[in-house]
């Protein structure tokens, strides 16, 4: 590893935020050779990370997300931890950049020095979380935040990748749930480990009329045997604006965690979340490769000609193309 990329290493692991904002800059380049540099550097510090609990944080839009996480945050660093905060933003159709308004919504986190607040554009990116995310958490860890928290950039159908990186995955609810527990209870519902129902305080009568429903659904949930989770998620009222709930959510975070250290199960999901990871990586890079291929590039719109027209079966399409692909290289 070059010098300059050794005193970056060394930078992240003494929690400079500098060195932590440009490694992850490095991370999310987009050049080949800084590829190359940002995989030694994630090696080197791959030995430091995994000691952080890891928090995924989803909800509709205007649920209070960021008040949550900011409430949750100055209660955590008062309690001597050291928070990270990746806030992933929606992104423009047309420049592909985003307002990175998340960090502007902390402002009694994001002053902390306790605090690590990186706020990333989706850019597209399904699964409610930005390409580099996994990363970008890695290096919060190896730069000594033991508490990560991944905001995403909504909630629907897609915005369930970050279950696949967090140890914790919490679904904020408005106290009027009514029609979008409707929308989303498919998907994101079921694989919710903790559901909170967020500003309690504007309407305690609709907040305890919502908890009773998600609680209500997710039992049906259990009773069909969602394998991720033996007992219904439980389901609690807060308020991130009053701060209240705050204390009572961690506590059930905790013994979340503990519960699964000690059967084991903690250990495990990461194991099979990096395996995921690692499938993840390497289907992209060979549909990358797949569409960058010159045989593949010159037959491919004759290709969906044909299937747009019907008058080839898209199975058939596929295989001529891998085929195409597949002689070509070997």
């Amino acid at each position: 590893m070059p010098a300059t990329d050794q005193a970056l290493a060394d930078g992240v692991r003494r929690r400079d935020r500098r060195a932590l904002a440009k490694a992850i800059t490095l991370l999310e380049s987009t050049r080949a050779d800084h590829r190359a540099r940002a995989d030694a550097l994630l090696d080197a510090l791959l030995p430091h990370t995994g000691n952080a609990v890891r928090i995924g944080l989803s909800g509709v839009p205007g649920v209070g997300k960021s008040t949550f996480i900011e409430a949750l945050g100055l209660q955590l660093i008062g309690q001597g931890h050291h928070v990270a905060v990746l806030a992933v933003d929606p992104s423009s159709s047309l420049s592909g950049g985003s307002i990175l308004g998340d960090k502007t919504r902390m402002e009694q986190l994001s002053v902390r020095d306790e605090a690590f607040i990186r706020p990333s554009p989706a850019a597209g990116t399904l699964g409610g979380v930005a390409e580099k995310t996994r990363e970008v958490l890695l290096l919060c860890e190896a730069a000594g935040y033991d508490v990560v928290i991944v905001e995403t950039v909504g909630v629907g159908q897609s915005e369930t990748a970050v279950a696949g990186m967090t140890d914790l995955f919490v679904l904020l609810q408005l106290p009027n749930a009514g029609d979008d527990l409707q929308a989303i209870k498919k998907g994101v519902m079921e694989l919710a480990d903790l559901v909170v129902i967020n500003k309690a305080d504007l309407d305690p009568a609709a907040a305890t009329r919502a908890q009773a429903q998600i609680t209500s659904a997710l039992r049906v949930f259990g009773q069909q045997g969602n394998p991720a989770h033996g007992t219904a998620a439980p389901v609690m009222q807060a308020s991130g604006l009053k701060g209240e709930g705050v204390a009572a959510f961690w506590a059930l975070v905790m013994q979340h965690v503990e519960a699964r250290r000690a059967s084991g199960a903690f250990a495990l999901r990461r194991q099979g979340q990096a395996q995921d990871w690692l499938w993840d990586l390497v289907r992209n890079r060979l549909l990358a490769d797949f569409r960058a291929h010159p045989a593949v590039k010159r037959e491919l719109p004759a290709a969906l000609a044909e299937v747009s027209a019907a008058r080839s079966a898209p199975s058939v399409a596929a295989r001529r193309l891998l085929q195409l692909f597949e002689s070509n290289n070997s």
